[in-house]
């Protein structure tokens, strides 16, 4: 499967040198699929959308309809929007009413199915079912975060799985595919960021940078953990449709390189012009937070080797940290718009056992 990547040049050796100043476009020699996206109007599925419409194929996707199925990302112009706007399709409905979903897609001849938003076994089984008379590829959205917490790192494909992980569901998605026979793929991102990122990943850092207060880290900091770019991810996904590679296969994707939970104050720091922020180390069986999430990240090293992904899928990330960091930054964060507002009522906790030890910028 022959692949160009739009915003790259290429040397005489035919080996692409990667540019990060465009979007990358991948260009597939893959005929035109009839796609369903279960999901797909936020965050992820809003870049893979328009990857696999760019590349030709006919995207359809699977929603409640509460949210305006083509929402607009930072890095459309007005032409692309329209012409994202006026090729996407819908189906309104409820993935949890089983019976009515297997009943609509059975009337489709969906060729390949994208899983964003599948929790548990049970919410595949109907889609599966339904499309069960021309699937060729079932792509499933997974997580790094189904893996045993391991002294060996980085986790690898292969490694053992944490059964009482909270993403058990998706072990169990795994497994039933699996089970099926489909020519299933399964991506386990790590911590995504990006732009329209919904989870509080770069925007907990942001809001602390902006605000000009010290960043509560847990532990030494020292911590390794491992970040990638919703682009990148969205292209790890379109480069395993209709690749034999990657049937029946499980492939990590994140970034190229791991950092440290300082290092990503730091970078975030960078990104969005600031001094370097004073950081702040606290061990966290000191305190009792009760519901509240003191970080944004799990307080352990956690981060996957994603070789697997780069030689079936032939993907190599284009982001690295602080490259990312600006992307999101600057097509978000740092144009006033974000998820979550800021709550610094932790950090307050914090920083007031180390009184007299740190000073909250005015």
């Amino acid at each position: 499967m022959a692949c160009i990547m739009k915003g790259t040049k290429t040397s005489a050796s035919s080996q692409p040198v990667r540019s990060r100043r465009s979007a990358v476009v991948v260009k597939c020699a893959v005929e035109p699929k009839k796609v369903l996206m279960m999901g797909g109007t936020r965050f992820i599925g809003l870049y893979l959308a328009r990857q696999l419409i760019e590349q030709g194929h006919e995207v359809t996707l699977f929603t409640r309809g509460k949210k305006e199925v083509a929402s607009r990302i930072p890095d459309d112009t007005s032409e692309s929007y329209a012409q994202f706007k006026s090729r996407i399709k819908h189906i309104a409905g409820d993935r949890m009413d089983f019976a009515a979903v297997k009943e609509r897609l059975s009337r489709e001849r969906f060729q390949v199915v994208y899983d964003i938003n599948g929790r548990e076994a049970e919410e595949a089984k109907p889609v599966l079912e339904g499309c069960s008379n021309s699937l060729e590829q079932y792509i499933y959205c997974s997580s790094a975060g189904v893996y045993l917490k391991s002294d060996q790192m980085p986790h690898r494909e292969e490694d053992a799985v944490d059964p009482k992980s909270r993403h058990k569901g998706k072990l169990d998605t795994e497994s039933y595919l699996q089970s099926t026979g489909v020519n299933y793929t399964s991506i386990r991102p790590v911590y995504i960021y990006g732009p329209l990122n919904y989870n509080p990943v770069e925007e907990w850092f942001f809001h602390r940078i902006k605000a000009g207060r010290p960043i509560p880290v847990p532990g030494s900091g020292m911590q390794v953990t491992q970040l990638g770019h919703v682009k990148d991810l969205a292209t790890a996904f379109v480069k395993a449709l209709g690749n034999r590679k990657a049937y029946q296969q499980i492939y990590n994707v994140a970034g190229e390189r791991y950092v440290s939970f300082d290092g990503i104050a730091k970078a975030c720091a960078k990104a969005a012009g600031a001094p370097e922020p004073e950081i702040v180390h606290y061990n966290a069986k000191d305190f009792d937070f009760g519901k509240e999430k003191p970080f944004p990240l799990r307080d352990q090293h956690f981060f996957t080797s994603v070789d697997k992904a780069m030689a079936d899928l032939n993907w190599t990330p284009e982001f690295g940290l602080l490259d990312g960091l600006r992307d999101s930054y600057e097509k978000d964060f740092g144009r006033g718009t974000f998820r979550k507002a800021a709550d610094f009522k932790t950090d307050d906790m914090i920083l007031s056992k180390v009184k007299g030890r740190v000073r909250v910028a005015a």
